[in-house]
């Protein structure tokens, strides 16, 4: 296992595009570690810099307190998996497994034993002497982990590796290297833009946009205190709603309806009078009808999806979309009028100029 340090991380391409702006990030050994954002926000750029596939332009990158931006890949001792699998198509199972230790002149029978016990921890063993395309992709991505992890390197770099799958892969594949994760124990890093990926399997996440990165923490810290807007909006499934107002008296309106939020600003609402703010609430936290303790609002129905468990309804609240996630069995019908509370504690408060999250 290592420990990882980047300090103010840097990369600017030849064009003068800069993908990643001053990254900094202290990763303890053994952790899985998950960036994650939408295309383009430098997540893969950094864990390229980090594998040592590209070059860093400024900042320091230390393995267990050294710097190693000068070191190549290999003498980084990472192993990464691509979203492309990378696998030799004209060896076996057995040979793609096996050919980083014939590389390093590892004897045969310590590599038919490194092999074989591999293959039972991904359930490859059956498909040892078989090639790539006689494989599924989920098949497919074990063995591309499963060269990763014979190597017993200190770091894990994994980029998108279930893009490729099917919705039912991934949900097994993550539960797979989530479990190899805890039985080798070493430092993983984790590219992905699926923020369920991200939420399921990580000790703690990156999120990043536009090269910056925004919060770091774990999911927990993510869902309940996100830093801004887009951490907020990124992370939960439907994402949170927001409606957007100023402060007159105390209370935000929207059309017909209003919200206190002296409860949420305490002390400094006098602060926030005639300033914009933006409100969040998350489709789960609401409750039908009017409870105590919580905001009361009503609202028309313009749609409605059913997905077995929950259902969406799509409203408005005052100019602004919104989705409550409710029980299929209370659901309203489309074009109803409904009642609905967010709980205070569930009610978010966001700067509208900065966007970020008033604490």
């Amino acid at each position: 296992m290592a420990y990882l340090t980047l300090k103010n991380l840097n990369k600017i391409y030849p064009n003068g595009f800069h993908a990643v702006h001053n990254f900094n990030l202290e990763i303890e050994k053994g952790e899985f570690i998950v960036f994650v954002g939408s295309s383009g926000c430098g997540k893969s750029t950094t864990l390229r810099m980090i594998a040592g596939l590209e070059e860093i332009s400024s900042g320091e990158f230390l393995i267990n307190g050294k710097r190693a931006n000068e070191l190549g890949p290999r003498q980084r001792e990472v192993a990464m998996v691509f979203q492309s699998y990378a696998l030799y198509p004209q060896m076996t199972v057995y040979d793609n497994l096996a050919f980083s230790l014939t590389l390093q002149g590892v004897d045969e029978d310590v590599i038919e034993k490194k092999v074989e016990k591999t293959a039972k921890i991904l359930g490859l063993t059956e498909y040892l002497d078989r090639l790539p395309r006689a494989l599924s992709g989920g098949q497919r991505q074990r063995v591309a982990v499963g060269r990763a992890i014979i190597r017993k390197v200190g770091i894990f770099l994994m980029d998108e590796p279930l893009s490729n799958l099917d919705a039912k892969q991934r949900v097994t594949m993550r539960s797979e290297i989530t479990q190899i994760h805890k039985e080798i124990g070493a430092t993983t890093i984790y590219v992905t833009h699926d923020q369920t990926e991200a939420m399921t399997m990580a000790d703690r996440i990156v999120v990043m946009k536009d090269g910056y990165v925004q919060q770091v923490g774990t999911p927990h810290d993510l869902y309940f205190d996100p830093a801004n807007i887009f951490v907020a909006g990124f992370i939960g499934e439907p994402p949170m709603n927001f409606v957007k107002g100023t402060v007159e008296k105390g209370r935000v309106a929207f059309g017909d309806q209003s919200i206190d939020v002296t409860k949420k600003l305490g002390d400094r609402a006098g602060e926030w009078e005639g300033k914009k703010l933006i409100l969040g609430f998350r489709p789960e936290a609401i409750v039908l009808g009017e409870q105590e303790n919580c905001h009361h609002l009503h609202c028309d129905v313009e749609l409605t999806e059913m997905l077995g468990d929950v259902t969406n309804v799509y409203i408005l609240v005052g100019n602004e979309q919104a989705i409550l996630k409710v029980d299929p069995h209370d659901a309203a019908t489309l074009g109803s009028e409904t009642k609905f509370s967010i709980p205070y504690k569930s009610l978010y408060l966001f700067d509208g100029e900065t966007e970020m999250a008033i604490k």
